[in-house]
């Protein structure tokens, strides 16, 4: 009996380094993340994708490496946590926004990339076609560009009053200029004359709105870029200050005292890029990988903020809305 215990328990003594070495011969793989920004939403919008990446089985320290670098929406910074990143060795590169993501590009043509809230990847050069993309990168489209023309109608829907615009956006990025383009095309259909101003800093953002607000029946349209992010709280308080009704891209200006946005759900793209990710672990090819556009855009509006500026909202826009903030 005590002989063949001990064979019994020699036996379990060899399987088990076999087993460790089995279990420590798996890789470690390692994802990297490049946000253009550094605020609570990005935060959230990072920890989405960490959460879905778990529920999918890959799990922060256990069998796969999370590295995240954040920026301030500068490109400098930005090219510098690219290169970081990528000397890192990833597996895997999630990507959010347009400057991140022409910076990634610059920098790996071979490196497997997931990008979230990109608009116009195709026209942005970063791949050939949604179905094919046919490089090195694949992901997540924020918006179409036509959905731009949204935004006036939706200022002159709950501000009829307003004549002129100004429209916020970053002139160094495509996405800057078509989404202006497009809003300038339709606003004579609306009566409205529309400016740009440049994101540059928040002293000349500043300067420049007070500027707008001098003369009267004056708006504001806020475009997407990483600037805008990094200047939310600025500009939803320059908004209030000068009492000029503006309409945002992401409803979370909203949350914080905007007036009205209609836009994409941010959360969606993470768990989207999450679900490549584990694709491309698995040994998906990017190029395979069809880039995908929203299927939902959320209208909220803030009447807590419409009654502060004298609005009146129209039943029916309050009808459409998919969430009212009072």
């Amino acid at each position: 009996m005590r002989r063949r215990g001990f064979i019994t328990l020699a036996g379990a003594a060899a399987a088990w380094p076999l087993a460790a070495r089995a279990q420590q011969g798996e890789r470690m793989r390692r994802v990297a993340v490049l946000i253009s920004v550094d605020n609570p939403e990005a935060r959230a919008n990072h920890a989405a994708f960490v959460q879905s990446l778990k529920q999918l089985g890959w799990v922060d320290g256990q069998n796969v490496r999370i590295e995240a670098r954040w920026a301030d929406g500068t490109a400098s910074v930005i090219r510098n946590n690219a290169t970081e990143l990528l000397a890192l060795a990833p597996d895997a590169v999630v990507v959010s926004g347009n400057n991140s993501m022409g910076a990634l590009l610059q920098a790996t043509r071979t490196v497997p990339i997931v990008f979230a809230q990109v608009a116009d990847p195709v026209g942005s050069g970063f791949v050939k076609t949604m179905a094919r993309p046919g490089g090195n990168a694949t992901g997540f489209v924020q918006f179409d560009y036509s959905l731009s023309v949204k935004w006036p109608e939706l200022l002159k829907q709950i501000a009829p009053n307003v004549t002129r615009a100004a429209v916020l956006r970053d002139a160094n990025i495509p996405a800057g200029i078509g989404q202006f383009a497009i809003i300038q095309a339709m606003a004579p259909s609306l009566g409205l004359e529309v400016s740009a101003i440049n994101e540059l800093d928040a002293d000349n953002l500043e300067r420049d709105v007070m500027d707008f607000a001098a003369s009267p029946s004056g708006g504001l349209i806020v475009t997407a870029s990483a600037l805008s992010v990094s200047h939310l709280d600025l500009i939803i308080a320059l908004a209030a200050k000068y009492k000029l009704p503006a309409v945002y891209y992401r409803r979370y200006y909203v949350d914080r005292g905007g007036l009205i946005s209609y836009g994409y759900d941010v959360f969606q793209q993470f768990r989207g890029a999450a679900d490549y990710v584990d694709r491309i672990l698995k040994g998906a090819k990017p190029a395979e990988l069809p880039v995908q556009a929203p299927n939902k855009y959320d209208l909220v509006i803030n009447l807590k903020t419409a009654k502060a500026l004298g609005l009146a909202v129209p039943p029916a826009l309050i009808a459409r809305a998919d969430e009212v903030i009072e």
